[in-house]
């Protein structure tokens, strides 16, 4: 048995554990549609998958609660595809292997799913509960939320029949906030000529990796680092300085997450490498340890958050 299907409340638990085995990225949710598809009927509910492939379950209410104003319980069927570069993963294939470190559950060098994975798995608790005493509940599971919100966007009006709606894709436990919140998309794109590397040069790859990342729209208030901000002003440095010269880079893959893993392959002078590796390079690895460490030791509460 996996070690997170002992934590309490274990069905809760349970049920996180087989969302994390079922492949589940942004705009590949067909194993997860078809997943609560079949939890649905299995316990006899009222179970509707939309056009988008949004998944709705009714659940009616216990006996003498049938007064009450119905509560439609929702959260999204994506998550956030992120892993390590040294991690072999498929999102679209391979489950999620979850694991218990101190008081936190992790992924194996991947992103968990706990958005909204945790949330899925408290409504089906719920819906599946012989012992909850509750008026009328609907679950809404939308699909594509990290990437578009398109399951949102396209639900059909009139489809739920519930009076109030809990979004369980919330970040703290035991808080309920009341509200909303918006956000925005920002592509920008800049032209350049590829040119043949000039005789003289040398060649190197700078990675940069061992970040913390988050998602964006609730850790990037916590002064984690940014693995492209960080690499940039290292590369404005070393253009100034040596007049390095760009061949590729790559750093980041998601729109909603901060970058924790960058990698730039860049030329230099001939003449000027040894200067740049033993010299430059050493410092700005140093300067960065050095921030890192003043930053952890006065601000450690940010990187347990």
């Amino acid at each position: 048995m996996n070690d997170i299907q002992k934590l309490e409340p274990q069905q809760l638990w349970n049920y996180f554990y087989e969302i994390c085995q079922i492949p589940h990225p942004s705009k590949k949710e067909q194993k997860i549609i078809a997943y609560m598809e079949e939890f649905g009927k299995k316990n006899s509910l009222e179970t509707i998958v939309d056009e988008t492939g949004n998944v709705i379950i009714r659940k009616p209410a216990t006996k003498g609660m049938e007064n009450r104003q119905g509560v439609i319980l929702q959260a999204h069927l994506d998550m956030v595809s992120q892993k390590n570069s040294d991690k072999k993963h498929d999102f679209a294939n391979d489950p999620i292997e979850p694991v218990i470190d101190g008081e936190w559950v992790r992924a194996n060098g991947t992103t968990l799913g706990s958005d909204n994975g945790i949330g899925v798995a408290a409504a089906m608790a719920i819906l599946s509960s012989n012992s909850i005493e509750h008026g009328h509940v609907e679950a809404l599971f939308t699909v594509d939320e990290e990437t578009g919100m398109t399951g949102a966007r396209e639900l059909k009006k009139g489809l739920l029949k519930g009076d109030i709606l809990m979004n369980l894709d919330s970040e703290d436990e035991g808080e309920l906030c009341v509200g909303c919140a918006g956000g925005i998309d920002v592509s920008i794109t800049k032209t350049y000529t590829e040119e043949e590397t000039p005789k003289g040069m040398a060649a190197c790859k700078i990675q940069l990796k061992g970040l913390k990342g988050g998602h964006s729209g609730v850790d990037i208030a916590l002064g984690r680092a940014n693995s492209n901000k960080l690499m940039f002003r290292f590369l404005m440095k070393a253009e100034s300085d040596f007049g390095v010269r760009i061949a590729e880079y790559f750093g980041g893959d998601l729109r909603n997450a901060i970058p924790r893993e960058s990698y730039v392959v860049l030329t230099v002078a001939d003449e000027k490498f040894s200067g740049f590796e033993k010299g430059f390079c050493l410092n700005s690895l140093v300067g960065f340890l050095v921030f890192f460490f003043f930053f952890f030791f006065f601000f450690k509460k940010f990187f347990f958050f």
